[in-house]
């Protein structure tokens, strides 16, 4: 009898060790495949470290105040809904939309996924509301909505969103979508530089109602019953800091544009693609440092009436205009 317990006891622990051995093999590989998984991510990712490129503009006069390749190609992510929230406020002040209208759902933008809204087909909401939501959530779907309202399409809006790109000067910039997801493997994406998204950017502050909704950090979103916060953690944060907009895919990396404004100057900031948040968001309050300080060294000049107008080569663009107080030096 004490022999067949022995047997017994003995018989149980070997299949508590077997058992036990098994369980560590496939911890040690499902962890194996994690870390495989997550070189694969890094590996397929276009971010370096601290960016891919970056800029700092002075907004008040378009003068490039720092440039570290600014004109190497990136993916831009969610930075793309600046050019719709553009081509919509272009067409508010025309007087072809109004802040007031009513868009409806379509089946069309319920199928987005990434950051959204969670809107159903069918549902109606103001054009303001749902910019607060592009701009404040990011969503995904809310940026199809408006592009079905505006255009008819999302292919018809992203054709005013290419042309709107040539008219601005952003040569290396082509639009695939109008939010900036990854489109899947093997499809094109949303392409730009540093340099071109500081084009967009000071085209979207020529309108004063854009920073109503880039430096909102929390909206109420159908009729209160659900709060959206701002993607971008600079605001209140950073000094004078309203906007603009930030984008993030995995393969993209993290990307923003930024702008803040300290008296009479402002400035505007692109970071494009960096390997982490925390670098991204570092680099940027760097940078807005970096461009107020640059700012205020520039010598103004005073013109006199009757002066022709000049031409100030910045960089690689040429800016042109009345030599009415104009900060900085022609070189």
């Amino acid at each position: 009898m004490r022999a067949r317990c022995s047997l017994m006891v003995l018989a149980l622990v070997l299949i508590s060790v077997t058992d036990a051995s098994a369980a560590i093999k496939k911890n040690h590989s499902a962890g194996i495949a994690g870390k495989h998984a997550a070189r694969r991510l890094v590996s397929s990712s276009i971010s370096r470290t601290p960016y891919i490129g970056a800029i700092v503009v002075d907004a008040v006069n378009g003068r490039v105040l720092f440039n570290d390749n600014a004109d190497s190609s990136g993916y831009p992510a969610s930075v793309t809904k600046l050019m719709d929230l553009l081509i919509i406020l272009e067409k508010v002040r025309e007087g072809t939309l109004a802040v007031t209208d009513k868009v409806t759902v379509t089946a069309e933008a319920v199928k987005v996924g990434g950051s959204q809204a969670y809107l159903r087909e069918h549902e109606t909401f103001s054009l303001e509301e749902l910019l607060y939501a592009l701009m404040v959530k990011s969503a995904n779907d809310v940026a199809v909505a408006l592009a079905v309202h505006v255009a008819g399409s999302p292919e018809a809006f992203v054709q005013l969103m290419n042309r709107k790109a040539q008219q601005l000067g952003m040569a290396a910039t082509h639009f695939h979508s109008v939010h900036g997801l990854s489109p899947g493997r093997g499809l094109p994406r949303d392409v730009s530089t540093a340099r071109d998204l500081s084009l967009l950017a000071a085209a979207v502050l020529k309108y004063p109602d854009a920073l109503r909704y880039t430096s909102t950090k929390r909206h109420a979103f159908r009729n209160g019953t659900v709060t959206m916060r701002n993607h971008n953690r600079l605001l209140g944060v950073v000094e004078g800091c309203d906007g603009l907009k930030t984008g993030y895919f995995a393969e993209a990396g993290y990307s923003i544009a930024a702008t803040a404004q300290r008296q009479d100057e402002r400035i505007i900031v692109v970071v494009l693609g960096s390997r982490s948040l925390q670098m991204r968001d570092i680099k940027t309050r760097e940078l807005l440092a970096k461009g107020f300080r640059e700012a205020e060294r520039q010598p103004v000049m005073i013109s006199t009436k009757g002066i022709p107008p000049f031409s100030l080569l910045v960089s690689k663009q040429v800016i042109t205009g009345p030599l009415a107080a104009h900060r900085g030096s022609v070189n």
